[in-house]
């Protein structure tokens, strides 16, 4: 009894905690009373949205909506997300709105209302900066080429891959796309026509050998009946920009060449010379380190939240009532079941958009973390447990010592040794687990590389760099955790 009584306790606890995040939520809604607007982005997508050197997200899309903001006096939180997050962050009402590049098409106007256009663009061919026999469409027959999810350019592709027979790779990132071109993947790649040729005028390594296709417009996005006043105001806003000349010196300010401008052919010899990788390490170290935060902090969290639950459900799984154990068993099976990236998807996206509630991505993260470590954690917690011999805690009993008693007194001190290199494990796995979550906006270590990787287009450099800071970290933690295990079996 004394322990079930214990487990209702640590199960009160974790309610109160749940309950206490819930409780953010009407502050996001207070926000929204107070003109405050949260604004999905996709911040890997320059010139439009990418991370400068100092962290700030800037580009053409967050400097107009600021512009707009500015003058039609609202204020705005930016939220950092790949494009798909954001269009599905959306629609499950975790932001107001989206702007990110985003088209407007009769089947997008079926799910959200959009602005004015605010750009013209158009998806262009580019191939890599050494390739002399792709020419023309028609060199693409029986060959790959690359595109980005959702874009025009990934349009455009699907609209002439059967006459052309060729066929098609989808990528996140822009930055994916010349990745995959410069390693011979694929011979060519499909993008908007703007972010094409900012990349190359950065030294990509991509130039251009058709001329940009006709295209459509980038609008900014709500949800279709939601927030009317803010489209109302984005509209007012962008048309007072435009008259003003605000707009032009906006996107001059990005494509400010007339190659750039017009979507003409441009090689990569007009690329800006590049920082040495010495020069860029030092320059992005400011935001790997913030990352490198944010990632121990996550673990650190997760962890303690993952232990609470494991400690709960872990003496459920070893409780003689069948109903405890069942309840327990059912836990561990659900969200060790569960992939990762699903369970994060499921946390963030699908339960909002099914109850109609606002979850911060921060949040998000830490309850997809904390269950699914947790679900580890339960067995771990069992299975040192049921190590110890079962005749100890009957001698234990024998003698009149409660159960409660037995197992903290003379259990879980032996079954702790057996537990803790299981633990260290565990600490581990969730700690590079947390990369996976930069798919709702989690700005940890690995995102932090790709938003640099946008900017820069140095993919080997800062791969590299966050490859050993992550090998680091792991390496000092696990010699910390190896010591305590000594220390502990010596005990």
């Amino acid at each position: 009894m004394r322990i079930q009584k214990k487990i209702t306790g640590f199960l009160v606890l974790l309610i109160f905690f749940f309950s206490f995040a819930g409780s953010l939520v009407p502050s996001a809604q207070a926000a929204e009373a107070k003109k405050t607007y949260t604004i999905g982005t996709d911040t890997t997508f320059a010139p439009f949205e990418f991370q400068d050197v100092n962290g700030d997200f800037v580009g053409i899309d967050i400097d107009l909506i600021k512009a707009i903001a500015a003058d039609q006096g609202f204020e705005i939180k930016i939220q950092s997300l790949g494009f798909n997050a954001a269009v599905q962050a959306l629609q499950s009402g975790n932001v107001d709105g989206v702007i990110a590049g985003m088209s407007i098409t009769d089947e997008r106007k079926k799910v959200f209302d959009f602005s004015e256009p605010y750009f013209d663009a158009g998806p262009m061919m580019g191939v890599a900066a050494d390739n002399h026999t792709i020419q023309s469409y028609e060199d693409l027959r029986g060959q790959r080429v690359a595109v980005k999810a959702g874009t025009e350019g990934a349009t455009f592709a699907e609209s002439i891959r059967t006459k052309y027979d060729f066929s098609i790779v989808t990528f996140d990132d822009s930055a994916q796309l010349v990745d995959e071109v410069k390693a011979g993947g694929s011979v060519a790649l499909f993008e908007d026509y703007p972010v094409l040729a900012y990349g190359i005028t950065q030294g990509n390594g991509i130039k251009t050998v058709t001329p940009k296709e006709k295209g459509g417009s980038y609008g900014f996005a709500v949800n279709k009946g939601q927030n009317p006043e803010l489209l109302k105001m984005f509209n007012q806003g962008l048309e007072k920009l435009k008259s003003n000349g605000q707009y032009d010196e906006i996107v001059a300010k990005y494509l400010g060449s007339a190659d750039a401008a017009s979507g003409a052919n441009i090689d990569s010899e007009a690329g800006a010379p590049k920082d040495s990788r010495l020069a860029l390490i030092w320059q992005s170290m400011p935001a790997f380190l913030k990352g490198l935060g944010n990632t121990l902090w996550y673990t650190v969290v997760s962890l303690f939240f993952a232990f609470i639950l494991g400690l709960i459900f872990g003496s459920m799984k070893v409780s003689h009532n069948k109903v405890l154990r069942a309840i327990a068993t059912v836990f561990v099976d659900l969200f060790r079941g569960i992939p990762l990236l699903i369970l994060a998807f499921f946390i963030y996206f699908a339960i909002p958009q099914a109850i109609g509630f606002k979850i911060d991505p921060w949040l998000a993260s830490i309850l997809t973390l904390s269950l699914n470590a947790g679900a580890y954690v339960t067995e771990i917690i069992r299975g040192g447990i049921q190590s110890i011999d079962k005749g100890q805690m009957e001698a234990a009993r024998s003698l009149g010592v409660p159960y409660g008693t037995a197992m903290r007194k003379i259990i879980l001190p032996q079954a702790i040794k057996v537990m803790v290199p299981s633990f260290i494990n565990q600490m581990v796995i969730t700690l590079k687990d947390t990369s996976i979550l930069s798919i709702i906006g989690l700005v940890e270590l690995a995102q932090s590389g790709k938003l640099v990787i946008a900017r820069t287009y140095q993919t080997f450099d800062v791969y590299l760099t966050i490859a050993i800071m992550y090998l680091i970290v792991i390496t000092i933690l696990t010699k910390i955790a190896d010591r305590l295990e000594r220390r502990v079996s010596r005990g």
